[in-house]
């Protein structure tokens, strides 16, 4: 072979050599970078999907509010509750659940907590309920005062009853609230000068859940005014239309009433019959639990000289309602506040028994009183 020849040829052959080495290297390095590109969002997919299993904020005890429509599926069920701040990442919460094999959520309205794992949701979700174990419960009676509450706050938490009242009181954190709360918390009338107390009659009384072991006061107390204020906002319309109690303030004052009056379940609404049309006379309400909270005292009979007492909250000495509400009252004093009976009655009293007897006339009440209440005297 010509000698220039086979040089050319050789040299081409190295220029080759050198070309597949070139492409090695660039095949390895590309190699390289998409294994770096793959395994960093394989890292990146990992740390997603970890975080995302986690509850969006452990620590939170914010009740959230949903409603799950019916027939709805997963999807829409894992959008709603990433909408609502309850999950990080909807397709997460979906992709779960199915894994799990969990489809069989119900319909209807949740209050749910940003601190519950998807489990927890889950549970919730499949039984209707929120499914998460309190550290305590607290129950507050139907019928109390807040120095009442106070008390049971004391007993059962880390805070005492002089702490509750004085933040009950503060007329700062009366503002606070009316701005959480607008359609309840009117400061112009809970702030009046002759309340005694602005929160008075604002606590709703029922069982409550606390998940931590010392539960913030304010956590506390609006708690209970959250449970008052969805009955406010449902019945605010049929408020606005009664002319005696037409506000927030005004309903909770009349509900409390026949709280304290009501000796059983029944009565109520034949009780708020007596006091509408008393106002309607008009004439005094005449109710001695107002003077037994004007006393500051309980006692089991009110005396005459009682009815003497010169304050704001006695209705014997003072026209209409009193300045605000006497203790807290509960749904069922609600609904009759809305909903009273028809009655002529304008006198009622209540027998040792605790028995209410109602009159039209005050020689019928009177007539009732010697029956029921003289003869249990003498």
């Amino acid at each position: 072979m010509d000698p220039e020849k086979k040089q050319r040829m050789l040299e081409k052959i190295e220029q080759r050599a050198a070309e597949r080495k070139k492409m090695r290297k660039i095949f390895l390095i590309i190699t390289g970078i998409l294994f770096a590109i793959v395994l960093g969002l394989g890292i990146y997919a990992y740390i997603f999907v970890t975080s995302a299993l986690e509850p969006v904020d452990e620590t939170s005890e914010e009740i959230v509010k949903i409603e799950v429509p019916l027939g709805s599926g997963v999807t829409t069920i894992a959008n709603i509750l990433q909408e609502n701040g309850l999950v990080q990442n909807a397709k997460v919460f979906k992709y779960y659940a199915k894994f799990k094999n969990e489809s069989q959520f119900q319909a209807g309205e949740y209050e749910l907590m940003k601190s519950m794992t998807l489990d927890e949701l889950i549970e919730s979700l499949k039984t209707g309920t929120v499914y998460r174990e309190p550290v305590f419960t607290v129950t507050y009676n139907e019928g109390w005062t807040l120095e009442q509450i106070a008390v049971r706050v004391e007993e059962k938490t880390t805070h005492t009853a002089a702490a509750f009242l004085a933040k009950v009181n503060d007329p700062s954190y009366i503002q606070e609230l009316a701005a959480k709360f607008p359609t309840l918390i009117n400061p112009e009338e809970m702030l009046a000068e002759n309340v005694k107390y602005p929160l008075e009659g604002y606590l709703y009384p029922a069982t409550y859940p606390y998940f931590e072991e010392n539960p913030p006061l304010t956590l506390i107390i609006e708690q209970m005014i959250e449970e008052t204020n969805k009955y406010v906002v449902q019945y605010q319309d049929a408020i606005a239309a009664n002319k005696w109690i037409n506000t927030p303030h005004k309903f909770l004052t009349f509900s409390s009433l026949l709280e304290k009056e009501a000796t059983g379940t029944t009565d109520r609404a034949t009780i708020a019959s007596v006091f509408f049309n008393r106002l309607a006379e008009p004439m005094p309400l005449q109710t001695d639990p107002t003077v037994l909270y004007a006393l500051g005292e309980h006692k089991d009979r009110v005396l005459y000289k009682d009815l003497e007492v010169q304050d704001p909250y006695n209705t014997y000495q003072n026209a209409g309602l009193p300045p605000g509400p006497i203790a807290t009252a509960g749904a069922t004093s609600f609904e009759a506040a809305l909903s009273p009976s028809k009655t002529s009655y304008l006198y009622f009293l209540a027998d040792k028994d605790g028995k209410n007897h109602f009159a039209e006339t005050y020689a019928e009440h009177q007539a009732n009183v010697a029956k029921y209440i003289n003869t249990q005297y003498n």
